[in-house]
């Protein structure tokens, strides 16, 4: 596959984890440049570093790199892996195994599958090896949970940094739409999606008033 983009247009690669979970977040971060913390994002970020300043591992069938840097043009994207664990094959080969550190527990939406899947394209790309597997990492359950990047779930990569590229591109940050999710997000305090439900059902309403 050919390339799409050059170094200039890279853009974060966690922010495909940002745009699943809510396009205005991710606009918000990434158009806007802002940035709350609170206990969930602060556990999270203590986590990552722990995972990074662990530097490298080697055994006899397998090597393990730490906080290790990733990129695509074709994907149009750049970051870190937590861990890539490279395991020896039968035929001498390195099979590179992406592991990503999570502090909650699994969700029930796409969006670490695809991060992984991202980091997963990243290496393929940049070893020109196929790397069918890798692995999430749960604080909570203190387990992994290993994910297949099947045709289905790299279409849904692919297209989801397609629509990253296409959001800040554009530089306009998404109207706020409340959900469940919203209350353990950062950014509830300043985003203001209740309130500015509200406010839509009343412009709404007047709307509806003034032209009968």
């Amino acid at each position: 596959m050919a390339n799409q983009y050059n170094e200039d247009d890279l853009l974060m690669l966690s922010a495909l984890q940002h745009l699943l979970f809510c396009p205005r977040q991710c606009a918000l971060i990434h158009i806007e440049q802002l940035w709350v913390e609170n206990r969930l994002t602060a556990e999270g970020r203590i986590l990552h570093e722990r995972v990074h300043q662990a530097g490298r591992e080697s055994r006899r069938n397998m090597r393990v790199e730490f906080d290790l840097a990733l990129r695509s043009l074709q994907l149009g994207i750049a970051g870190r892996a937590d861990v890539v664990e490279f395991h020896r094959q039968d035929d001498g080969l390195w099979q590179p195994y992406p592991v990503e550190y999570k502090r909650g527990r699994p969700k029930k939406d796409d969006s670490d599958r695809v991060q992984l899947c991202a980091q997963a394209l990243c290496l393929a790309e940049m070893l020109e090896i196929s790397v069918p597997v890798g692995a999430l990492y749960y604080g909570k359950k203190h387990r992994r949970q290993e994910v297949i990047f099947d045709d289905a779930l790299t279409a849904k990569t692919r297209d989801a940094a397609r629509q990253l590229h296409d959001l800040v591109a554009s530089g306009v940050t998404p109207p706020p739409q409340y959900a469940k999710r919203c209350e353990s997000c950062s950014f509830i305090h300043l985003c203001l999606p209740r309130a500015m439900g509200k406010k839509r059902k009343v412009q709404n309403y007047i709307k509806r008033m003034t032209s009968q």
